[in-house]
């Protein structure tokens, strides 16, 4: 197998943290043997969300809106969708009041683009303009809901979030 076929198929290959001064971004490839249509429905359908990415979510395309409350910590965020072009392109702010593990709440953009490929999807995500401390606690987590998302996808049990979490914590030290 090509290294480029490895990396395309590799169970969960890690993310990169990228910082600038006080903030950084989280940028996320994965490749998944499903179509466009089947990851785009997991990403912005309400009971396709619950399952792997253990949130409640309310994506109102009249008003060009999203509200989710997110994971274990039950993050509440809210924001504006800033792109949404099914199935290739959905972007959307990110932002959320301060609380104890993010301070000063965090103001950021996510980006999940899905790029159509003989043999399934290429997803890229990103999440810009995270606090470095903040970027630092979720590149394990979105690694872990990732996993989680292909489990999903896959027809399986997806993995416990905190037990993954734990597990490629190490990775983004």
């Amino acid at each position: 197998m090509s290294s480029d076929n490895q990396n395309r198929h590799a169970h969960s290959p890690a993310g990169v943290v990228i910082q600038k001064g006080d903030y950084a971004s989280l940028e996320f490839e994965r490749f998944f043997d499903h179509p466009p249509e089947v990851i785009w429905r997991a990403l912005t359908e309400p009971a396709e969300l619950r399952a792997w990415l253990a949130l409640d979510a309310e994506i109102d395309l009249q008003a060009r809106r999203v509200e989710m409350v997110t994971g274990p910590a039950e993050i509440r965020w809210t924001g504006r969708i800033l792109t949404w072009d099914p199935p290739r392109i959905f972007e959307y702010e990110w932002n959320t009041d301060a609380r104890g593990e993010m301070p000063s709440g965090e103001q950021t953009v996510v980006r999940w683009e899905l790029i159509a490929e003989a043999e399934g999807t290429r997803l890229k995500l990103s999440h810009r303009r995270l606090t470095a401390g903040t970027a630092q606690g979720f590149a394990p987590g979105t690694h872990a809901f990732l996993d989680r998302l292909r489990a999903h996808l896959g027809g399986e049990v997806p993995p416990e979030w905190m037990e993954r979490y734990a597990e490629v914590e190490g990775l983004y030290r």
